[in-house]
């Protein structure tokens, strides 16, 4: 069973700037998407521009992909968990002992955002995988690391779309699949090389689907943020 949660849409902002940011976030219905920020903007504008979205009704995605030791790792989810976001993220393949750290560390915050784990980046095919030292394909990698987050208590992880029904026949119900590298057909596919479109993520099991330039670099951000909700609900 999935998600009853129908805000599945999380809006990428993946601008270099806090004002091309929250520029992109005024032309969005916070109703229908929650958002994302990523490295590249939260480095530029720092905890700021979490706070300014929030005041505009946004729930956020802090996506940081934490990925170093136990400790360090803790502080940094407690740090983030601190910022009244939605979601944050770390590395699955830091280890058993990192994700438990994590989860200790939010679990004993006021504000317990849901901590989700990467397993592996949709930019990866299986040949770059195993070149970086994975043995096995990306499907048989993104099944162990879920495994082992699920078993360290996380809330879910983030993973391709095209995998998620082999995790969703793996994992608990309540388990949520994030599934990034969304397209719609007439979409170019990017810098993504496991992509799906929106219905089909959900139909293999995502809980919510990352969305960027399909939604950001539209002509109309709004009404294509519409369209693909009334996909979702069509579906």
């Amino acid at each position: 069973m999935q998600t009853a949660d129908k805000k599945r849409i999380i809006i990428a902002l993946d601008f270099p700037d806090e004002r091309s940011a929250l520029a992109m976030a005024d032309q969005l219905d916070p109703a229908l998407c929650r958002v994302k920020v990523g490295k590249e903007l939260f480095t530029a504008a720092g905890p700021h521009v979490v706070r300014e979205l929030n005041a505009r009704d946004f729930d956020v995605f802090l996506d940081l992909k934490f990925h170093d030791i136990p400790s360090t790792v803790a502080g940094a989810c407690r740090a983030a968990s601190r910022l009244k976001v939605w979601m944050i993220n770390v590395h699955a393949s830091g280890g058993e002992a990192m994700l438990k750290a994590a989860r200790a560390a939010v679990d004993a915050e006021s504000h317990r955002p849901l901590l989700t784990a990467v397993t592996v980046l949709t930019s990866l095919s299986t040949a770059e995988l195993q070149a970086v030292g994975f043995k096995d394909d990306a499907l048989t990698t993104v099944q162990s690391l879920a495994a082992m987050t699920e078993a360290a208590g996380l809330d879910g992880v983030v993973c391709s779309a095209v995998e998620a029904p082999a995790l969703r026949r793996r994992v608990k119900p309540a388990f949520k699949l994030v599934t990034p590298g969304i397209r719609l057909p007439e979409d170019a596919a990017g810098d993504q090389v496991r992509v799906i479109t929106p219905q089909e993520a959900v139909a293999n099991g995502a809980d919510f689907l990352v969305i960027g330039r399909p939604v950001t670099g539209a002509k109309d951000p709004r009404g294509k943020l519409a369209r693909i909700q009334q996909l979702l609900e069509t579906t």
